[in-house]
């Protein structure tokens, strides 16, 4: 196993092995990172919002759509309510 990594590591060159690098992390932050500091943007600021505020938070929901819909089943936006009755 560990001849067969050093074998393909050196068949690859440090310009592709970079290439990838710079897709895992471009990747990681466009459906990952970014997604989630959006989500939490949304959570703290969604009632306080002026009109430009969510107009561009809108443009960044469309931009980071896959990423945002990946984690929508675990997050939830809705108003507390009244609180039990």
């Amino acid at each position: 196993m560990t001849q067969t990594m050093e074998t393909l590591l050196n068949a690859v060159s440090l310009d592709t092995l970079l290439v990838i690098g710079a897709y895992v992390v471009l990747g990681g932050a466009y459906l990952v990172v970014v997604p989630l500091l959006l989500y939490a943007w949304m959570t703290r600021r969604w009632t306080v919002m002026g009109k430009y505020e969510r107009l561009g938070i809108y443009a960044l929901v469309f931009l980071f759509f896959p990423g945002l819909i990946v984690f929508a089943p675990f997050l939830n936006l809705r108003f507390s309510g009244q609180g039990e009755v």
